[in-house]
């Protein structure tokens, strides 16, 4: 596992289902955004510890663009610091494909560019048991992590 906190990261891609839609106008409810946040602090907390740790929190949460039904999202958490129990995590979000309905039943596309839909900061936090830092491993190689 990396020293640096920096390259300590998570990533999932995910197609928002018309169960997803909340509002008016058939949008996808910004709740769900930080449902997958959750997931991902949740795997940068057991690629740092080995725990699932607990998300305390979220602050500077943003929403930027509208999400909707069959739209695709890549979520990305990162870990930006961390002390003896708190794990501080950045998450963004983007569209990398767009659900177009209003041009057929099955319609979509890519744009352009990834479209930023949301982003936050996090903090998640570990028992003081399970508080400890992974060392490296020159390979990505799956085994059982070494405590330092």
């Amino acid at each position: 596992m990396p020293e640096n906190p920096e390259e300590i990261t998570a990533t999932l891609r995910v197609r928002m289902s018309p169960q997803d839609a909340h509002y008016g106008g058939h949008l996808v409810s910004g709740a769900r955004l930080l449902q997958i946040f959750g997931d991902l602090v949740t795997e940068i907390t057991i690629k740092t510890d080995g725990d699932e740790g607990l998300l305390t929190g979220y602050r500077d949460v943003e929403f930027l663009a509208p999400v909707s039904p069959g739209d695709y999202i890549e979520a990305t958490a990162r870990l930006r610091g961390r002390s003896r129990l708190r794990r501080t995590v950045e998450f963004t979000a983007h569209k990398t494909v767009v659900s177009r309905y209003d041009l057929g039943a099955t319609r979509a596309e890519t744009p352009a560019e990834p479209v930023l839909v949301c982003r936050a900061v996090g903090t998640a936090v570990v028992p003081p048991a399970a508080a400890r830092r992974v060392a490296a491993r020159p390979d990505p190689a799956p085994s059982v992590p070494v405590l330092t």
